[in-house]
C-alpha cells in the first residue's frame, strides 16, 4: 500500500494538490484500463471471423469474411448515428422508452464539453473511451447472428438487418437495464450482457435460422447431415482469440480498474469458460461417441456466456458450477437444434441464446446479491427475449418478401465466393 493510500484508509487529510493528483492518476488508469479492454473487445470480431470460417465450408469462405468485416463497421457507425444515445438516454423516471438529444448533439456538434463521463466509476474515464467501449458490444450483438445464417443468406439481406437491428433494437433493449430504464428499476442484473448482448444476438440468430430455412441437403431422409468445416485450426483459434477478449468483454464492464473486482472478475470468467469446455467434452462423448473438438471450443464459449451476467456478483465455486451447466446445456441446446431443423451453422444460437438465457437466471440462484431475485431475472429475460426475436423476425421477414433473404439453390450448391465475391478463400495457383 502507497503512502497517501494508507493515509487515505486512516482517514487522514491529504492537501488539496495532493488529492487532486492522486484523483487525476485514477482517472488516467481507469481510461487506460478502459481502452485496454475496449482494443480486446475489438480483436473479438476477428475471433469470431476466423471460428465461423473454420467451421463453415471452404466454398463460402469469403464470403463469411466479408460479413464478419462489414458488421463491426455498420454496427460502430451506427450506433454512433443513433444508437448510443438510445441506449444511454439519462431517463428523468425509468421507463422503456427516451432519447438523449442533448448527448447527440455534443458528440456531433460539441465534442469540447465531451471530456468526462458522469455519474460512471468513482474515478471516471472520458466520454469517447465509453462510446467505444460500448460500440464494440452492439457490434458483437449483430455478429452473432452472422454465424447462424452463414453460407444461404444474402449478403445485402443480412447487412440491411444489421443496420436496424444494431441500430435500433439492441441500444433500445440496453437502455431498459444499463441506460437506467424500467428493468433496471425492477431490479434485473445483468453484468456485462449475457442477455443484453448474447441472448438478444441469439434471439436474432433464431428469428434468423427460420426464416432462412436450412442449408440444402443438411437434413435428408430424418437424418442430419455433417458439412465439414474449412478449418479446424482456425476454429480453435477463434475460440481462443474470444476468450481472450473476454478478459476486455468483462473485465471492462467493471466500469473502472478498480483491483479487487477486476480480478475477481477474470478469475471467474476463466474459471466459467474451463468448467464450461470440460462439461461440453463429457456430454458430448456420451451423445456422440467421440472426442468432439467442435463441442469443446463451443463448450469454452458456452461457459463464457454464462458467466457473463453475473461475473461480479458470485464466488470462484459458483463461476466453476455455471460453467459447467452451460457446457452440458450448448451440446443438449445443439442436439434440440438439429432435431427441429433448425440449421444453426456454428451454434450460435446454442452458445449465445441458450447459454445467455441461464447466465441470465443464474444471477437469481449464485448471486452474491441478496436483493437479486430469480423470478425478477426471469421476467427481465423474458422480456427482453420476446422483443429481441419479435423485432428481428420482423425485420427478416420485410426483408424475405421484399428483396428476398436466401441466394439461389445454383449459389448455394456451388458456393457464395464465386458468385457474389469473384475470388474463393483458399486458392492454390502453380506456375508453369
Amino acid at each position: 500500500m502507497t503512502y497517501y493510500a494508507t493515509l487515505l484508509a486512516q482517514d487522514v487529510a491529504i492537501p488539496l494538490d495532493v488529492s487532486a493528483e492522486l484523483a487525476n492518476n485514477l482517472f488516467t488508469t481507469n481510461n487506460v484500463w478502459m481502452m485496454l479492454c475496449t482494443a480486446l473487445v475489438f480483436i473479438m470480431h476477428l475471433g469470431f471471423a476466423t471460428i465461423e470460417t473454420g467451421f463453415g465450408q471452404a466454398k463460402n469462405t469469403v464470403n463469411i469474411l466479408f460479413k464478419n468485416t462489414v458488421t463491426p463497421v455498420i454496427g460502430i457507425l451506427t450506433y454512433a448515428a443513433v444508437g448510443f444515445y438510445l441506449m444511454y438516454p439519462g431517463f428523468d423516471t425509468p421507463g422503456w422508452f427516451s432519447f438523449d438529444t442533448a448527448g447527440w448533439s455534443m458528440f456531433w456538434f460539441n465534442p469540447e464539453n465531451a471530456d468526462v463521463t458522469a455519474d460512471y466509476a468513482s474515478g471516471g474515464y472520458t466520454y469517447w473511451t465509453d462510446f467505444l467501449f460500448q460500440a464494440m458490444f452492439a457490434a458483437t450483438c449483430a455478429t452473432i447472428v452472422s454465424g447462424a445464417i452463414a453460407e444461404r443468406v444474402k449478403l445485402w439481406a443480412y447487412l440491411i438487418f444489421t443496420l436496424f437491428f444494431v441500430g435500433l433494437v439492441y441500444p433500445l433493449i440496453g437502455s431498459w437495464q444499463w441506460g437506467g430504464g424500467a428493468l433496471k428499476e425492477m431490479g434485473f442484473y445483468d453484468f456485462a450482457g449475457s442477455t443484453l448482448v448474447h441472448s438478444v444476438g441469439g434471439w436474432g440468430a433464431l428469428a434468423g435460422v427460420i426464416l432462412v430455412g436450412p442449408r440444402i441437403g443438411k437434413y435428408v431422409n430424418g437424418k442430419t447431415v455433417d458439412k465439414p468445416g474449412a478449418s479446424i485450426p482456425l476454429a480453435v483459434i477463434g475460440a481462443f482469440m474470444l476468450w481472450l477478449g473476454w478478459f476486455g468483454f468483462n473485465g471492462g464492464s467493471v466500469l473502472s480498474a478498480n483491483p479487487a473486482l477486476v480480478s475477481l472478475v477474470l478469475v471467474t470468467t476463466c474459471l466459467g469458460a474451463c468448467a464450461g469446455a470440460l462439461s461440453a467434452f463429457f456430454t458430448a462423448y456420451f451423445a456422440f461417441k467421440r472426442l468432439d473438438l467442435g463441442m469443446v471450443l463451443n463448450g469454452i464459449l458456452a461457459g463464457l456466456v454464462g458467466i457473463t451476467a453475473s461475473a461480479d456478483v458470485i464466488t470462484p465455486g459458483s463461476a466453476i458450477i455455471i460453467g459447467l451447466v452451460a457446457g452440458v446445456l450448448v451440446v443438449l441446446s445443439s442436439i434440440l437444434l438439429d432435431k427441429l431443423k433448425l440449421d444453426d451453422v456454428v451454434g450460435a444460437v446454442s452458445v449465445h441464446l441458450t447459454c445467455g438465457v441461464w447466465g441470465t437466471l443464474a444471477v437469481g440462484i449464485f448471486s452474491t446479491n441478496p436483493d437479486h431475485s430469480f423470478l425478477t431475472q426471469l421476467i427481465g429475460a423474458a422480456i427482453c427475449g420476446a422483443t429481441a426475436f419479435s423485432s428481428a423476425f420482423i425485420i427478416f421477414y420485410i426483408l424475405k418478401i421484399t428483396v428476398g433473404i436466401r441466394v439461389s439453390e445454383e449459389h448455394e450448391k456451388s458456393g457464395l465466393d464465386s458468385h457474389e465475391h469473384g475470388i474463393r478463400g483458399y486458392t492454390i495457383v502453380f506456375d508453369e
